[in-house]
């Protein structure tokens, strides 16, 4: 296993948070072409109230800008200090499954509590990622 490995689970956040991004357009122009809504309604955002689609999706989006930003420092520090090794790629591919499982749940039915584990349980790897990592780079290891 290479360093560079890292980088993998990190490409496939990206590329899934790109894939949620894409969906606010495509639910916007859709309610928009079946006159839902007027374009002009959304001059201060996505209106969750008068297309829940959308703002379902860009909260979702948001959710995968917020604490998926430590995910990332991790990562890259990882690499940047020789410290990845197969449990921190094992840790790092689950907090991803985690993650877009989650976003398929908010973004088809929805249950909170299923979202809430789902959550729940990727932010637990993250701090476990954290702290393996606080771990590595202590001055006592």
């Amino acid at each position: 296993m290479t360093q560079a490995a890292i980088f993998q689970p990190m490409m496939t956040l990206v590329a899934w948070t790109f894939v949620v991004l894409l969906l606010i357009p495509v639910y916007v122009f859709r309610a928009a072409r079946q006159k839902k809504i007027a374009l002009d309604d959304l001059k201060l955002g996505v209106l969750s109230n008068a297309l829940p689609s959308a703002g379902i999706a860009n909260r979702n989006y948001m959710n995968l800008l917020e604490l998926p930003i430590l995910f990332y420092v991790a990562c890259l520090t990882l690499h940047a200090t020789n410290h990845v090794d197969s449990a921190a790629l094992h840790l790092a591919w689950t907090y991803v499954a985690l993650r877009v499982v989650h976003s398929a749940v908010h973004l088809s039915y929805n249950k909170v509590l299923h979202r809430g584990i789902l959550f729940g349980a990727s932010n637990f790897v993250l701090a476990f990622i954290w702290i393996r990592l606080f771990l590595a780079l202590s001055p006592a290891a």
